[in-house]
């Protein structure tokens, strides 16, 4: 008899066991589509949801209900964990609670889970890809600060390549090139936790995804500052209203809520300015014209990457200020698709010293002429479909002629910049990062000094000549991510943002019979 009643108790331990354990994974699968449902509105609406997750469903056999509180308002904070440490972002905190029951077995469970949802500006990563990015620079080169790719990470160097800060991927870390030429054997080094270079080298080969002991490595020798999909890594994303490519936020307005269009206080459309005056647009191309502010060319100059003959609005940016139609918000948009034209382009002159934070957003290329925000410098960023450095010996007159003719000078530019490239093919390099910043001089003996955040977004639409070195022969790269950026009083207007969803707490709060 004792043997029989304890083995009825055994069983009907082991059932409640089992029932729970049902009620428990019910209760999770709660909590993961609430969660779901609070990113997908984000990701396609922009917005906390007008009604958050709240519902109830039939799972594993239980009734399960869940329900969404919304902590408060959002509070800029500083990401303690994880690959995005150390970013600053404007943090908003969720409470998602899940119950599960079985009333036939009188079993339940109840999860609870707090989640957030944070939007950090773009430029406070060093280069950030929303495609494969492939870094293969000839000469040594220094990364400082983040790296991100939201594809594949193609890495090598000819001379060194060195990295100090957490590179990530959402796809693979590769070395090698993604498309044709040589694979350099030149040292690739990543600083891990405590500071120090460390190679990338394993052996007679590399370190990379492709290792039989990658995760377990990568992890040991970086101390999870090299993070791909198999660690975990996903894509950041860009908010874009309705999902799509972020290529919209340099398209125009019309029907497209996250246009730069809607943040500009200035504006050029199709050779016609436009200055927001008290809420009301007014056409000021004439004014502008005569304080000579803009100039149009037709047929310019020759963009011999591009083989094609430019038409531009030159903008002298030092007159844009002292004439009083600098843009009041510090926003300026470009569009300029005038029938007949070949090719339009922006092109900012005198921008030694900007006397403001500026934006620039262009659907068009853009391109700058000598130093840029290199006195007194300022926040300040450029997106557009291409962006090329000319420097201050730039002679139009000269263009089309052998790069022999077209020597640069030393140029210093300060700005953060979003822009596109075109795809790496079988036959073909896009010249990886080391050019996603676009030269047209013979630059031999000359310093290209660059500090901001460079960010490669889309596929150029409109520049999309191909990249070989023909056209000019490249500078000394002294380039760097700008610290500046870490204070979030120092990003240009209106910059563009990632958002990143953690979970940060999860509990276990009732479990009954």
């Amino acid at each position: 008899l004792a043997a029989i009643s304890t083995s009825d108790d055994e069983v009907q331990v082991a059932g409640n066991k089992w029932q729970e354990t049902k009620a428990f994974y019910a209760a999770e699968s709660g909590l993961d589509r609430a969660v779901s449902e609070l990113m997908g509105h984000y990701d396609t609406a922009n917005a906390v949801p007008g009604t958050l997750p709240i519902g109830e469903e039939e799972i594993n056999n239980c009734d399960v209900s869940y329900r969404t509180i919304d902590n408060g308002a959002a509070t800029a904070q500083v990401i303690s964990a994880g690959a995005q440490a150390g970013l600053h972002a404007l943090v908003k905190t969720f409470s998602v609670t899940a119950t599960a029951s079985n009333a036939s077995d009188q079993s339940s469970v109840t999860l609870k889970e707090s989640f957030e949802s944070g939007v950090c500006p773009l430029f406070q990563f060093a280069v950030f890809y929303g495609n494969d990015l492939e870094i293969a620079p000839g000469p040594a080169m220094t990364l400082l600060g983040r790296v991100h790719s939201n594809g594949n990470l193609w890495i090598q160097a000819g001379n060194s390549l060195r990295m100090d800060s957490y590179v990530t991927t959402s796809g693979d870390i590769i070395h090698g090139r993604k498309g044709p030429g040589t694979v350099d054997n030149g040292d690739v080094q990543i600083k891990d936790g405590s500071g120090t270079y460390r190679t990338m080298k394993q052996g007679a080969g590399w370190l990379d995804h492709s290792y039989s002991d990658w995760y377990d490595s990568s992890v040991a020798r970086w101390n999870g500052r090299v993070q791909d999909s198999d660690h975990g890594q996903g894509e950041l994303k860009v908010p874009i209203t309705g999902g799509g490519d972020p290529h919209k936020l340099i398209e125009r307005a019309a029907g497209n809520p996250d246009s730069y269009e809607n943040k500009a206080t200035l504006k050029f459309i199709d050779g016609v300015a436009y200055q927001n005056q008290s809420g009301s647009w007014v056409d000021v191309t004439a004014a502008m014209t005569a304080a000579g502010v803009i100039t149009y060319s037709a047929n310019k100059f020759t963009d011999q990457r591009e083989g094609k003959v430019v038409d531009v609005t030159d903008v002298d940016v030092a007159k844009l200020y002292s004439t009083g139609y600098a843009p009041s918000n510090g926003v300026i948009y470009f569009s300029d698709k005038r029938a007949g034209s070949d090719y339009e382009a922006l092109r900012l002159r005198n921008g030694v010293e900007l006397k403001a934070p500026l934006t620039v957003a262009s659907e068009n290329p853009v391109y700058t002429v000598g130093d840029f925000n290199s006195t007194k410098k300022k926040p300040a960023a450029i997106l557009a479909d291409a962006y090329t450095c000319l420097s201050g010996t730039w002679d139009d007159a000269k263009s089309a002629l052998a790069k022999t003719s077209r020597l640069a000078a030393s140029t210093t530019v300060n700005v953060c910049y979003a822009t596109g490239n075109v795809n790496t093919t079988s036959t073909t390099y896009n010249g990886g990062f080391e050019n996603l910043l676009r030269f047209l001089e013979d630059w031999t003996g000359k310093t290209n000094t660059w500090s901001g955040s460079a960010v490669c977004l889309w596929n150029s639409p409109q520049a999309v000549g191909t990249w070989n070195g023909t056209y000019y022969t490249p500078p000394s790269r002294v380039w760097s991510y700008d610290t500046m950026l870490d204070d979030p009083n120092n990003i240009p207007p209106e910059s563009p943002v990632i958002r990143v969803f953690r979970r940060t707490g999860w509990a276990q709060e009732h479990v009954g019979y």
